[in-house]
């Protein structure tokens, strides 16, 4: 059990909240409801402990690596239609030349968008977008044995939360890719909320039985090796992979910076999990996102009670979903933000709440917000 405090705070404030309730009730007089807008800007208003929400710099962070468990002849997504049997390093080249829709729609809503090899079993060229932070070739076959040491785990979450502490926005958006990341991901997901793994890897009704079969016989190979395996920094160990351990630490690094945080597939979901087991307030700052119908996802979207902001039926690469609904987002923050005409622009929190962050900030400690053991 992890015990060391954190210092990612949980978003409640009722004095806050009001507010923002309030506020939204006056526009309402004039405009008539926005649905659910209202509640997501509410939610906005939390993460950033403010009447006034606003976003700077989003950053759409690509986290890639390679799976060993891959070499038993797995297929990304179980290879639902729409999907390309590509190599790992062959999607993080298209993806930083630009050939992806998912940097299309990042450019159109100014979005950064950054590749973090964290494990491709290739060797990457140098690029102005490729951040390099590879903690092996790819992992081990966790079928027969740990996909990777408890070091390499730890030294995958400090890489993570140094690329979280040098973020210069406050809106990150999180995806992973990689050949077997969606079989590693569903892996430590179905062990740390013990969910049945079928749920979470089974594609749609039309997927190959065969290959289903073939698929769950060699998870559970890989479960009933690592039966004994509680904690979450030793399933993580366990199952792999390295873009989810990196995930880990920028999602602890930057919710301890009241950042949001737009997840986006099974991949980041299993590393909001394992980061929730370690500070459970990360899930406070998160909203959910999906760029395919992989019916998987709807499991792991049910195990934190969220829906995606959009579901258009795409089939396309994690991260791109998050880039279609950041229009959403801003226009929640918007929503409180920005003066209509005519309209007081009032403060930036209610009254008491000042004196009370005062007092806060003079009290905080920053050095180890995770405990000595991460760093």
């Amino acid at each position: 059990m992890i015990t060391a405090r954190s210092l990612v705070g949980p978003t409640s404030n009722p004095l806050l909240e009001r507010a923002l309730r309030a506020k939204l009730q006056r526009r309402n007089e004039a405009g008539g409801s926005l649905g659910e807008l209202e509640p997501l800007a509410v939610r906005l208003g939390l993460m950033q402990n403010t009447l006034k929400p606003r976003f700077r710099d989003p950053h759409l962070l690509v986290f890639a690596a390679d799976h060993g468990i891959a070499v038993d002849g797995i297929v990304p997504g179980g290879a639902p239609a729409g999907f390309l049997a590509r190599p790992t390093s062959e999607t993080a080249h298209m993806l930083l030349a630009g050939q992806l829709p998912l940097t299309v729609f990042a450019r159109a809503q100014g979005i950064e968008v950054t590749v973090v090899d964290c494990g491709i079993a290739d060797a990457m060229s140098a690029h102005e977008r490729l951040l390099v932070r590879k903690i092996a070739h790819g992992t081990r076959n966790a079928r027969v044995a740990a996909a990777m040491s408890l070091e390499q785990a730890h030294a995958a979450m400090r890489a993570g939360m140094e690329i979280g502490d040098q973020l210069r926005g406050n809106a990150t958006v999180l995806a992973g890719i990689g050949v077997g990341a969606h079989e590693s991901a569903a892996l430590v997901l179905s062990r740390l909320s013990d969910s049945p793994l079928r749920d979470l890897v089974v594609a749609g009704a039309a997927m190959d039985a065969q290959y289903l079969a073939h698929l769950l016989m060699l998870l559970q190979a890989a479960q009933t090796r690592h039966r004994e395996v509680t904690e979450p920094i030793e399933v993580l160990a366990a199952f792999g992979g390295f873009e989810v351990a990196v995930m880990v630490g920028v999602i602890l690094m930057a919710a301890s910076k009241r950042h949001l945080l737009v997840i986006d597939g099974i991949a980041a979901c299993a590393a909001l999990m394992v980061a929730a087991r370690i500070a459970q307030p990360v899930t406070d700052y998160c909203v959910f996102c999906r760029s395919h119908g992989h019916r998987g996802l709807d499991q792991a979207l049910n195990l934190f009670r969220a829906s995606a902001l959009l579901e258009l039926g795409m089939q396309s690469t994690d991260g791109t979903g998050a880039t279609l609904a950041w229009p959403l987002l801003r226009s929640a923050a918007a929503l409180l933000t920005e003066v209509a005409d005519g309209e007081d622009p009032g403060p930036s929190h209610p009254g008491p709440l000042e004196d009370e962050q005062a007092g806060a900030a003079a009290t905080e400690s920053p050095p180890m917000p995770f405990g000595r053991t991460l760093y």
